[in-house]
């Protein structure tokens, strides 16, 4: 369902010019993905930055259009055909944004980075938002990849969260001598699986490896393909619960959630659920911590995670209202942070302070975590572009069901990233 709420009281002028609402008032069209009916807490959030700009500047006014996911990644794409884009709208980094700004259809938008916003951000997250040295989106959320445990279990069998690949391999097998899933894993969806991938090359070649390879081409790196015999060593150890090349995301979210696997590795947008989200039952709350992934082999630094920027924002190219339209985005982003946490529950692509929030303390350590992270490596599929991505995933797959050796799987890579 489409939901039209329109900011500006009374009717619109019809032979009023693209950007002007009634008597001259300049209406900035904003659309974005979060309903009110799936996204309640998100939804409130922007009606209430959306009313606070309105009252801050008078003579502009906002007009809101809000779509599911899907339906609003198509409808983009149709307003970008037709050059009618919104004036500003959502949109995420690397290879979903690569078509937009070939094609000149959303702004640069250094010039507001520069005057002073730059350094409101965690450091990494507006990279990924950069094509060609200039910045065409800014990143609302941010999302860092860890392993989350049940201590219930953990506790039950004396277990430790692990440092080492080596102290990892002996809590899955002591979990698997007790009969206990060790590790959650929905690889159906392979971007799961390229997580665990991700993070074996981090630490095996440090923190630029996998983004250099995807960038020149060049897969046969040999950390890359140790990382892949890692990946097959862990599959051949029963690392992950029975079945999970061909289960979901959510069968496996449910199986750590039900307390029948003892880890599960995602990212922070999982996070309310083991912290603040209230139809979760407290109890399962308070039994999850999580860890860093490991070293292996004595190699990798803890503090360089798998993760990225979430969804952010554009400022179409040809706006009658640019101007407004990037003074909006501004407000947007600098008020969107504490209320992230605070009432949504997500974690803002923006620096905060966790000390000044009531926050559980989960949260408190994960935002600490952002703000001493070296490194943050996007996620690969979003890095590549779309042919490369199902290239990559369907390669993932491949590599957890055992129907590639790590050479094949690399060479695949290198196959399809030089072709491009």
């Amino acid at each position: 369902m489409v939901l039209m709420l329109g900011a500006c009281s009374g009717g619109e002028d019809e032979s009023a010019s693209a950007g002007e609402g009634n008597e001259g008032e300049k209406k900035v069209e904003f659309m974005h993905l979060w309903p009110e009916g799936n996204s309640a807490q998100h939804h409130r959030v922007v009606e209430e930055i959306i009313s606070d700009f309105e009252a801050e500047n008078e003579g502009v006014s906002v007009d809101v259009e809000v779509l599911s996911n899907e339906q609003y990644k198509d409808k983009v794409k149709v307003l970008s055909s037709s050059d009618e884009l919104p004036d500003v709208g959502m949109t995420w980094a690397a290879g979903y944004l690569e078509p937009y700004v070939s094609g000149e259809k959303f702004a640069p938008l250094d010039d507001m980075l520069d005057d002073g916003l730059r350094e409101q951000f965690v450091e990494g997250t507006t990279e990924g938002y950069e094509i060609d040295g200039q910045t065409y989106g800014l990143p609302l959320e941010l999302n860092t990849a860890n392993v989350y445990y049940n201590k219930a279990i953990f506790d039950e069998y004396g277990l430790e969260p692990p440092e080492t690949l080596e102290e990892f391999n002996s809590v899955v097998d002591t979990l698997n001598e007790n009969g206990v899933p060790p590790v959650a894993l929905g690889n159906g969806d392979s971007w799961t699986g390229s997580m665990w991938y991700m993070y074996l090359a981090d630490r095996l070649g440090g923190s630029q490896l996998l983004t250099e390879a995807i960038e020149s081409g060049d897969f046969n790196k040999p950390e890359l393909i140790q990382a892949a015999e890692e990946v097959q060593n862990l599959v051949d150890n029963d690392t992950f619960m029975q079945g999970a090349n061909g289960l979901s995301d959510q069968e496996a979210k449910s199986s750590f959630m039900n307390e029948q696997a003892a880890m599960y590795l995602i990212a922070t947008w999982d996070l309310p659920n083991y912290t603040t989200n209230e139809d979760v039952p407290q109890e399962f709350r308070d039994s999850v911590g999580y860890f860093k992934f490991p070293t292996v082999d004595g190699e990798g630094d803890m503090d360089s995670y798998v993760g990225g920027p979430g969804v952010g924002m554009f400022v179409a190219e040809n706006s009658d209202v640019k101007e407004e339209a990037k003074a909006f985005t501004k407000f947007f982003v600098e008020e969107w942070g504490e209320r992230a946490v605070t009432d949504v529950g997500i974690i803002p692509a923006t620096k905060i302070d966790p000390e000044s929030l009531d926050l559980p303390q989960m949260y408190v350590d994960v935002l600490n975590d952002l703000n001493s992270a070296s490194n943050i490596t996007l996620y690969a599929d979003v890095q590549m572009s779309a042919d490369a991505a199902d290239v990559h995933l369907n390669q993932i797959q491949a590599l957890f069901g055992g129907e590639v050796t790590p050479e094949e799987f690399t060479e695949a890579h290198t196959e399809v990233l030089e072709g491009e």
